[in-house]
């Protein structure tokens, strides 16, 4: 497939078809939708497809959306999918998913394609995206495909998982882009099988947002659960930690879109008067850059926006259902001295009130040392690549460490 790309698309507004779906929380949307607007930024003309329950301000703006039938995991484990209702999808939903998703695909006419997670995950999936691969091909001119994925892979515990990943990314994808910092982790760190298409693998730096001026209300201690389907926990720990500490501390909850209308009002009724209770702050970053401590989860999203931000931080790994990539990520950072780290299974009232007293009175951390421009560097190799730059030279030039 890759040597296509040597003929070059000389057009200024390349047409990029990105799907993403995301199924529990927010992060593959956030990030998703993050590239997107830097290539919308670079005059990339975006279709953006998504699959997952909606939620409001992403993909963006200046960003042509489609939403398919939205759909959601079962339950933690991801086992199965349901739609908005918690009903199991059948095989007639699948059908008008696939139907739609590639309707829109010969509508936009792309000349490249990015396909977020898959084959590194999203088997869910499969149903539609191996059609989709299927349609690309079949075209006598195909576009430029490309995986998205993050630094840090949730690692396969199923024998065979990872070679069925690397033989359909070397039938079907010109290039992966891997969206984080060689110097933090690497792809082999996390999937072992890496080496075997090391000539892909396209290392853009980390997608954090753009620096963002701190917001107009300052909080001492801004607490975040992601998406908040699986915070609950956090949220409860960290009211309890209010609580505990000193009242004249100022606090913001963020619960996320996606905790259950129960447990947000139960949130609200248990936070005391110096805790801020939201659902959700688009201006996020910009809260992060007024804050003293950040309380979150280690998903990828949060913990750029917390670099970017540069505050104290204490992370609580999301790792039930046998997540490994939280964990693994918030590890790193203790190592390199930005981070305290409370483990999920040792998550009480008073470790989280422990962890937040303690760090609350060490040094702001200094600038990281990692490439947060992620998401202008992908828009920057995309545009290497349709001018007719071989992949495996730009795999090579960003594998460096920096």
């Amino acid at each position: 497939m890759a040597g296509r790309l040597m003929a070059g698309i000389a057009s200024p507004s390349p047409r990029v078809f990105f799907y993403v779906q995301h199924l529990l929380g927010i992060g593959h949307l956030a990030r998703a939708s993050r590239i997107a607007q830097a290539l919308a930024d670079d005059a990339f003309d975006v279709t953006m497809v998504t699959g997952g329950t909606p939620v409001p301000g992403f993909p963006g703006p200046r960003i042509r959306h489609v939403e398919l039938p939205p759909m959601a995991a079962g339950d933690a484990g991801f086992s199965g999918l349901v739609d908005l209702t918690g009903t199991p999808v059948d095989d007639a939903f699948k059908d008008r998913r696939r139907d739609l998703l590639l309707a829109v695909f010969r509508e936009a006419r792309p000349d490249v394609v990015i396909i977020e997670a898959f084959p590194f995950g999203r088997r869910q999936v499969r149903f539609e995206l191996m059609p989709l691969l299927e349609a690309i091909a079949s075209r006598a001119a195909p576009p430029i495909v490309l995986s998205s994925v993050r630094d840090i892979l949730q690692q396969r515990r199923k024998p065979g998982r990872d070679e069925e990943s690397v033989a359909l990314a070397s039938a079907h994808f010109d290039g992966i882009f891997v969206h984080g910092d060689p110097s933090f982790a690497r792809l082999e760190d996390s999937f072992p099988l890496a080496g075997q298409i090391a000539d892909r693998l396209l290392y853009t730096g980390l997608v954090a947002a753009r620096p963002q001026a701190p917001a107009a209300e300052r909080f001492d201690i801004l607490v975040s659960a992601g998406g908040g389907a699986v915070g609950a926990a956090l949220n409860a720990a960290a009211i309890a930690a209010a609580r505990a500490l000193p009242p004249t501390l100022r606090w913001c909850l963020v619960a996320g879109p996606n905790l259950p209308q129960p447990a947000f009002e139960a949130v609200l009724l248990a936070a005391p008067d110096n805790v801020v209770v939201e659902r959700f702050r688009a201006d996020f970053p910009g809260l992060l850059s007024g804050a003293r401590l950040s309380v979150s989860q280690s998903g990828y999203n949060t913990v750029c926006d917390v670099l970017r931000a540069g505050c104290r931080a204490v992370y609580v790994p999301f790792t039930a259902g046998g997540e490994t990539e939280q964990a693994a990520r918030a590890e790193r950072l203790r190592q390199m001295g930005l981070a305290t780290v409370v483990g999920e299974r040792s998550l009480t009232p008073q470790t989280l009130t422990e962890a937040i007293a303690t760090t609350l009175d060490r040094p702001r951390p200094p600038p990281p040392p990692l490439d947060l421009d992620g998401a202008r560097t992908t828009a920057r190799l995309l545009r290497a690549l349709l001018a007719g730059t071989p992949v495996a030279t730009l795999a090579s030039e960003t594998a460096v460490r920096r």
